[in-house]
Parts: structure tokens; C-alpha cells; sequence
């Protein structure tokens, strides 16, 4: 098993200023690989992508450093100003830079931006241009709402590779589904997307979600994207908000049982391994 995607801190060296409110304590402590390695390997997990949480230049080389000394992070994606004149550089210095070879992508927190048709800027364009040239994979971290530009950027943009990460996040604790649905049909309809099912218990009630509420989002991505385009990511530590990594896995296991082996392979293994070139 691989999982797509998690995230590690360490408090002493950088603050995590979007873990604010109270019910969000049981983030409030540093995760380290050590940690991560405890809870991935007791599921069967062989190799992960570490994903970048702060947009900070710093923080992608640490990234990339964790990686070059651990045996479970195989793939990393980091940060980097898609609008900075500089870009195409900035990334060519990650890859030449210490453990650059596991940079596999970059990614930014489009959801915070407060213009829904940010990722469709004639400069985020040309960044994202060189994101793909560099051979790196773009994830998307969407709200709904920003799906329409998200759709648009893919079109303009197929030699570029994109990966949705949480379904786009869909309203699975009120279930009004509909409007997610159309548009993230929409995206799939572009050969150059891949979904992450990812970060779903946290879209959910944090304290009573079953599988029963994730599975109508999974059988949308699933329809949409088929299992050839879909990934597995715990979103760890982030799910502990409302499951434990073994949750996690469990309720995976249990969207996915009625595909047969080979499509379970894909969505837990080997779609991940082709996206961010693993080796396991």
C-alpha cells in the first residue's frame, strides 16, 4: 500500500499557524517521520508522499531532507510561489538542491485564496507551465467553488499534470453533494487529472461519520475518474481530527470492496507509484 498523502512538522522549527481553533488541539504538537512510521507501517503502508502545510520557501528543502534520510517517505511535494517572475529557477535549484531528487510536485493553498479564479492569473498559468516542463506533478487543494476555474486551468494546460487532493473537499456533512458533483465530473472529464481520496473524515461529521457518508462522494470520483485515476492519501495528522490512521485504512478498504483486485491495486499502489514515480 502506499499512501498518496500526509504531512509532518516539527513545532521547534516553524509554527503551523492554520492549527488556530480549539477543537484543532490534538494537531497542536510536532509529527515527525518516527511518528508517522509507527501507525503507516501497522497498516501495510510500504511508501508515502510527504505533502508541504505552510507556503514558506524554508519549508520545502526540510521536506526534501526528511525524505533523503527516511525509508518510507518516497515523494515530495512542495511549495513554491507559482507567480514569482523566477519560478522555472526556484525549482531547478530544489531538484539540484540537497534530496531534490524526491521533489515530484508543488502545491498551494488555492482554497485560502479569496479570488475564485486565482488559478486562472495569466502568471499562475505560466508558473504552473513550468511546473509541468520541470516534470512535476500540480496538486490542487480546491474548494467547490473553485472547481470551475480548476477546470479551466487543466484545459488550458494538458501537458500539465494535476492531482485533486480531498475530492476537491465536497460538503459531506450536510450531504448536499449535487453541485460537487457536477462540477468534479466536469474536471474528470480531462485525461490530464488524477483524484486523491483523501482527507473524506474530515469533511464529515468529525464525531459520528460512518462509511455509509463518505461512500456517495467515493462512488462519484470513482465513476468519474475510474480507479486508474484515483489515489489513496490517509491526510495524516490532519484526520486525526476525526479518525486514526487505521480508520482510515479501514474505511478505505471498505469503499473499495467491491472493485476487484486489480482496480484495488491501482487506487492503493500503483497509480500513485506511475504519478510520483515511486520505487517500492
Amino acid at each position: 500500500m502506499v499512501d498518496a498523502h500526509h504531512h509532518l512538522w516539527d513545532l521547534d522549527v516553524r509554527d503551523q499557524d492554520w492549527i488556530t481553533d480549539p477543537p484543532m488541539g490534538v494537531l497542536r504538537r510536532s509529527f515527525r517521520a518516527a511518528d508517522l512510521e509507527a501507525v503507516a507501517k501497522a497498516s501495510g503502508v510500504v511508501r508515502t508522499v510527504l505533502v508541504q502545510t505552510v507556503t514558506v520557501p524554508e519549508e520545502t528543502p526540510e521536506l526534501l531532507v526528511v525524505a533523503e534520510e527516511s525509508e518510507l517517505v518516497g515523494a515530495v511535494v512542495g511549495w513554491a510561489d507559482l507567480t514569482a517572475p523566477d519560478v522555472a529557477d526556484v525549482l531547478a535549484g530544489l531538484a539540484e538542491g540537497h534530496g531534490g531528487s524526491w521533489l515530484r510536485g508543488i502545491r498551494h493553498q488555492v482554497q485560502g485564496e479569496p479570488d475564485p479564479e486565482w488559478l486562472c492569473r495569466k502568471d499562475v498559468w505560466r508558473g504552473l507551465t513550468a511546473v509541468g516542463r520541470a516534470g512535476l506533478v500540480y496538486e490542487l487543494l480546491t474548494l467547490p467553488g473553485q472547481l470551475p476555474a480548476a477546470r479551466r486551468t487543466v484545459a488550458a494546460l494538458p501537458n500539465v499534470r494535476f492531482v485533486v487532493d480531498h475530492c476537491s473537499k465536497p460538503p459531506i456533512a450536510s450531504g448536499d453533494l449535487a453541485e460537487w458533483a457536477e462540477l468534479i465530473r466536469s474536471l474528470a472529464a480531462h485525461d490530464n487529472v488524477t483524484c486523491k481520496v483523501s482527507g473524506l473524515v474530515t469533511e464529515a461529521d468529525w464525531a459520528r461519520w460512518t462509511v455509509d457518508d463518505l461512500r456517495p462522494c467515493f462512488e462519484v470520483v470513482l465513476d468519474a475518474f475510474g480507479p486508474e485515476r484515483l489515489v489513496f492519501g490517509s491526510d495524516w495528522p490532519v484526520c486525526l481530527l476525526a479518525a486514526e490512521y487505521a480508520d482510515v485504512v479501514t474505511a478505505a478498504r471498505e469503499l473499495t470492496g467491491e472493485l476487484s483486485e486489480a482496480e484495488r491495486r491501482k487506487v492503493f499502489a500503483d497509480t500513485a507509484v506511475e504519478v510520483y514515480s515511486l520505487a517500492v
